[in-house]
């Protein structure tokens, strides 16, 4: 399948559809430069099969009734030099979708076929233009929303990650070819690899992919956002909170209770950073069937997150303990953040509760009465173990105070904003790879000190090159090619 798709002339649009000014169509292939030839004419009168590689040519393309179609410039790029590493040409013509459609179909009448998403790339890899890290880094560095993202992801498209799993692989690729050796001389009870070196090998390689397994967390929420689950009772102001952080109405707010049943999510860029919003289904005791789904999705949601915003009613102080204490069950403050947000602030309480005995209506101010609340709310937080970093009053109806709560999203995840320096694991595919390959490392490690047969140890270490020849290709199949392409654009 895979020769068969490499011996296709292909074609695609590259950049995004729409009206602009300038789209770019790309041709790869043995016959991208005669095809072309059919369709375009040069101003000048050159030849593009006679045009040298990395050079352009202005002119004319013909559509399919013979007429003047648009004014184009043409570059060609000669195999091996090329993106794909076949010849290519790419067409930059204007942005109208009438002309772009109808030079795809001059193009596949003149005996091209419309590219699948990611073939170039594709093309690119099998072709031995990147290996597959690299390949996959390309869709990253498309789809990245923030600095830090575009950095890890361009680290990755240089090859700085592949060379390191390279040059690890190739290490232990050496002393189990040696080991192997050993086998054929079994009945002479020689050693050709020294086990101490074995040793020091593997304790240095299970300790580097132990390392990028650990990065895997924080690349993941610079990559696709730092989780930040919104949670409370019912009727807290999640959904309008929600809302009120995109910029948009994303979830329903109504005054009926429950009508969140199910987590909806949006991404927001904060200062640099990308965080994941999740509002969740209130929690509350109901023995309706599809709430209670939703609240178990609440929970889930809460152990993912990488920080909690707990929403408290400010109109409902009787709800804040049960509220806190349903939290501190479920909540695990070594690896998260929480936050709690005194919410509706701007109206009045439905009742004065005792945290207010000692003061008279009349002789505290709204501000006062606030600001009690809040040593409230930290003393019970307290007792149910929790340390929130802050707890901020605020109006998600009339935006007060989200300045405020975005400032201290912001500066509580600076190590997601200085991370792209540093290389780190973003991948899914890649992270579980790597936590086979140290599991495997760390079998050879047991069995290596146990003294077991050489076989057993070389076959452990034989699982952890597999596992690491599939991160950068060296070892894949069609159907994983094809799910990683397939989320490609089309054109790339």
């Amino acid at each position: 399948m895979l020769q068969e798709l490499n011996n296709d002339t292909i074609c695609a649009q590259a950049t995004t559809a729409g009206q602009g000014a300038i789209s770019i169509i790309r041709v790869s292939g043995s016959q991208a430069l005669p095809i072309v030839a059919k369709v375009f004419v040069s101003r000048k009168g050159r030849r593009i099969e006679e045009m040298q590689g990395y050079t352009m040519c202005y002119g004319f393309i013909s559509g399919c009734n013979g007429s003047v179609l648009d004014d184009v410039i043409v570059s060609v790029f000669r195999s091996p030099d090329s993106y794909t590493g076949e010849d290519m040409v790419e067409i930059s013509c204007h942005a109208s979708p009438y002309i772009v459609s109808e030079i795809l179909q001059v193009l596949i009448e003149r005996g091209c076929r419309y590219a699948y998403p990611g073939e170039f790339t594709r093309r690119a890899f099998l072709n031995g233009k990147m290996d597959l890290a690299q390949a996959e880094a390309v869709a990253d560095v498309i789809a990245s929303e923030t600095e830090a993202s575009h950095k890890i992801a361009m680290k990755q498209l240089k090859g700085g990650f592949s060379k390191e799993l390279a040059e690890m692989r190739q290490q232990l690729l050496k002393v189990v070819s040696l080991m192997e050796l050993e086998l054929d001389f079994s009945e002479e009870d020689v050693e050709f690899a020294d086990r101490s070196e074995l040793r020091e090998l593997l304790d240095k390689a299970t300790s580097r992919i132990s390392e990028l397994v650990s990065s895997f967390k924080l690349g993941n929420a610079i990559k696709n956002g730092v989780p930040v689950a919104i949670v409370g009772a019912t009727n807290t102001g999640k959904s309008t909170l929600l809302n009120a952080l995109l910029g948009e109405d994303r979830a329903i707010v109504s005054n009926i209770a429950g009508t969140t049943r199910d987590t909806i999510e949006d991404t927001v860029n904060i200062d640099g950073i990308l965080f994941r919003f999740i509002d969740t289904a209130g929690i509350r005791r109901t023995l309706e069937t599809i709430e209670i789904a939703g609240i178990e999705r609440t929970y889930y949601k809460i152990k993912q997150a990488s920080v909690v915003l707990l929403v408290l009613d400010y109109t409902r102080q009787d709800d804040f303990e049960d509220s806190i204490k349903n939290l501190a069950a479920n909540f695990n403050s070594k690896d998260k953040s929480l936050i709690i947000l005194l919410n509706k602030i701007d109206d009045k309480p439905v009742a004065v509760t005792n945290i207010f005995e000692a003061h008279a209506a009349d002789t505290v101010t709204p501000e006062d009465n606030v600001g009690k609340v809040c040593d409230s709310v930290s003393a019970i937080a307290a007792t149910s173990d929790l340390s929130p970093l802050a707890i901020l009053p605020i109006s998600a109806k009339k935006g007060q105070g989200l300045d405020d709560l975005r400032t201290l999203l912001s500066s509580s995840q600076s190590s997601v904003k200085a991370g792209g320096e540093s290389t780190l694991v973003s991948n899914i595919r890649h992270y579980s790879a790597l936590k086979e390959a140290k599991e495997a490392l760390l079998k050879a490690s047991v069995a290596l000190d146990e003294r077991r047969p050489t076989d057993l140890v070389t076959q452990d270490i034989r699982e952890a090159l597999y596992s690491l020849g599939t991160i950068v290709g060296e070892i894949t199949t069609d159907e994983v090619l094809d799910n990683i392409f397939k989320n490609f654009c089309i054109g790339k």
